[in-house]
């Protein structure tokens, strides 16, 4: 984890990379996407749930972001607005798709969210990729709108607000689906007798 001095640091940088990048220097861009493309990455998956389709979603995110650089506004993190663009792709792939559900034919990447320092053994590192898994799998059930909001709120942490304006609506409007993706979760939970430990990942 990094220490105040080195946050202020990296936002400097940042700072000095995106002013760069909106002249049109692609070196300081690259240093943007190397910055970034390990969250845009495991939320492109988080979505599609294919490695494949994510490291796809992931470059087209870059690119994208890179041709509408003129249109970022300042006032907001560069995170979140390249996370819209990210999430946006994704939603549209999924929408492009005749079903929704879709199987799992890989481990996921492990989050760090789900990581904690009494879970180094083997034994435990099986339990934890049986549980990412399982929840992936629950979330590959829910609309595209839903599991984009449970996956920035309780993967990415994002407030409601940072949410809402991502997915261009209203903080009541994200609560609400996120209430009902969570009794969906629940529900589907409930049939295969996962309840317990779903509701453990994402609560």
């Amino acid at each position: 984890m990094m220490n105040k001095s080195q946050e202020i640091g990296a936002l400097n940088d940042e700072q000095a990379w995106l002013e760069q990048a909106m002249k049109g220097d692609q070196v300081a861009f690259g240093q943007l996407v190397e910055a970034y493309q390990t969250p845009v990455y495991n939320l492109a998956y988080r979505m599609l749930n294919n490695s494949g389709e994510a490291e796809e979603a992931a470059q087209e995110a870059f690119v994208r972001a890179y041709t509408r650089l003129e249109s970022y506004n300042p006032a907001h993190k560069f995170s979140t607005w390249l996370l819209s663009i990210t999430s946006n792709y994704c939603i549209d792939q999924l929408r492009k798709r005749r079903a929704i559900l879709l199987s799992i034919d890989e481990p996921l990447p492990p989050h760090p969210a789900l990581h904690s320092d009494g879970a180094k053994g083997p034994e435990s590192q099986v339990v934890l990729s049986e549980q990412q898994q399982m929840v992936q799998s629950l979330l590959t059930e829910l609309e595209p709108e839903y599991r984009e909001a449970v996956v920035l709120r309780y993967w990415y942490e994002l407030s409601y607000e940072e949410i809402a304006e991502m997915m261009n609506t209203t903080v009541s409007a994200i609560k609400s689906r996120l209430f009902r993706a969570r009794r969906q979760l629940a529900e589907i939970g409930l049939e295969r007798g996962l309840v317990p430990a779903m509701e453990k990942e994402i609560a």
